[in-house]
């Protein structure tokens, strides 16, 4: 045995075939993705923040909007942990709708919440996976109050659109109050900057009720037909 391996540090060749198989798990993720959300239907991806209680305000307007939209015939996917994902999936079963947890497994273990169902739960290794799967088997986005892991699904999604790489969908931010700090920024930073143009302002809209939300995704597809983001 080598002076590497009697300190534990790994050899490139090891490192090189871990990366290697790597590749293996990664597609046994999209493919294992793939094969489940192929046959949901169309679905509206809700986003928040896992920290919120259900006694919060923004709990139950998740879990209203959910419902809702279940009523218009779509499903719901969420992150599958706690919190507004918990809502977001409460409110889909209380809808009789289709209610799809995409749980990702972390250090400190997120546990997915009870209102998935059984067949619609998949776990991720990688973010990244997981988020081509909200973005490609979504009709709209949600997004309520969250923190980065929220911030990172609503920016995934209006990138994409802002370049073309998929077609447009409603992409809804909830609760003017928690998000005008940063659509301020947007305006008196970004756009003077000439970072982002005029336009990409239209990519999302900004609402404060169930109503509201839901209206967005109505209008939306009582003028462009359903099709594949992809």
């Amino acid at each position: 045995m080598n002076s590497q391996h009697i300190l534990g540090i790994k050899t490139w060749t090891e490192i090189e075939a871990e990366s290697s198989w790597s590749l293996f798990k990664i597609m046994g993720e999209f493919v294992k993705g793939y094969e489940i959300l192929n046959r949901i239907g169309p679905c509206v991806s809700i986003f928040g923040s896992a920290r919120t209680k259900p006694d919060n305000d923004y709990y139950k307007y998740a879990a209203e909007i959910a419902k809702r939209l279940t009523g218009m015939g779509f499903g719901i996917i969420t992150g599958g942990g706690p919190g507004i994902m918990e809502a977001a999936n409460k409110g889909a079963q209380d809808g009789g709708g289709k209610s799809v947890g995409l749980n990702i497994i972390l250090p400190h273990e997120q546990d997915y919440n009870p209102y998935i169902d059984t067949d619609k739960l998949i776990n991720f290794d990688y973010f990244f996976v997981r988020k081509v799967m909200f973005v490609k088997y979504a009709q709209g986005f949600v997004v309520m109050p969250g923190g980065f892991g929220t911030m990172d699904e609503f920016f995934e999604a209006i990138t994409l659109i802002q370049t073309h790489k998929i077609v447009t969908f409603p992409v809804v931010l909830f609760g003017s109050e928690y998000w005008s700090g940063l659509i301020d920024w947007f305006k008196k930073t970004m756009l003077p900057e000439e970072n982002i143009s005029p336009e990409d302002m239209n990519i999302f809209q900004i609402v404060n009720t169930v109503d509201e939300a839901v209206k967005v995704i109505d209008d939306f597809y009582t003028k462009f037909q359903l099709r594949p983001n992809f």
